[in-house]
């Protein structure tokens, strides 16, 4: 994949898939893609995020791989310089996707404040680490949001060992340059394919439950149950077919 070539997606874009969760995202994305809703682009092992009073973030990955309990890598004492390089060579909002090999035994981290405000200077937003995380409060102050398995006091010996290739986190592959919508729910991995129909997706299911399903449901006071379920039932259908309208599938409804 060519990182900066198949971006189909404005800055402005990506500002407007920033307002919604990332299960909102979802809804859309299943409507479009031909991949495995239940396999493909999610998390399939539980995530943490450590910031969620942030929000969701929004980015395209830049993938590098640790290997926090092994002190040969720190013989490569050039391997910051050339990671932080590649890296700036990145268009963003950047997401940094870590892969660390010590899991499940994660000793060290990575992060920390320094490395929050050295990425956040590079375009970068965020990331998500199969690994550990510290600093958490100085890295939120640097408004860099993380995903990741747990906390940690130290960095070991910590040091980019390979980047710029795929990686496995929370079981779930990730390419480099693949656009990513993360939030405390969770990740989703945006296949390329599916990139340019994502927003108006997302919208229009957002839409579709506020115009049927939602009123059912918070119209219900005062009601006797027979109605509101009649009610709830013909919502269900006014959704499936304007899902089905749009896009030849149901949705969850």
């Amino acid at each position: 994949m060519n990182e900066a070539s198949s971006r189909t997606l404005s800055h402005a874009d990506l500002l407007q898939l920033k307002r919604w969760n990332t299960p909102t995202i979802y809804n859309g994305w299943e409507q479009i893609t031909q991949h495995d809703r239940t396999r493909d682009g999610i998390n399939l092992e539980e995530t943490r995020d450590f910031m969620p009073q942030m929000g969701p973030m929004v980015g395209y990955a830049v993938t590098v791989v640790v290997e926090p309990s092994n002190p040969a890598h720190k013989n490569h004492t050039g391997a910051p310089a050339e990671y932080r390089r590649y890296l700036a060579s990145m268009p963003g909002p950047k997401i940094v996707v870590v892969q660390d090999l010590d899991k499940p035994r994660v000793i060290g981290s990575l992060w920390g404040e320094v490395n929050a405000n050295t990425h956040r200077a590079l375009g970068c937003v965020g990331t998500i680490t199969d690994g550990a995380i510290r600093d958490v409060d100085e890295m939120t102050n640097a408004g860099f949001k993380a995903l990741a398995r747990r906390l940690c006091v130290g960095h070991a010996w910590v040091t980019p060992v390979r980047w710029g290739c795929p990686v496995e986190v929370f079981g779930q592959r990730i390419e480099p340059g693949q656009l990513i919508h993360a939030d405390k729910h969770g990740f989703l991995a945006v296949p390329l394919a599916d990139e340019a129909r994502l927003l108006e997706a997302a919208r229009f299911m957002d839409a579709n439950e506020c115009n049927t399903v939602i009123p059912a449901a918070r119209g219900a006071a005062g009601k006797p149950y027979e109605q509101v379920l009649a009610e709830m039932d013909a919502a269900g259908v006014a959704f499936r077919d304007a899902a089905k309208q749009k896009f030849s599938r149901g949705g969850e409804w």
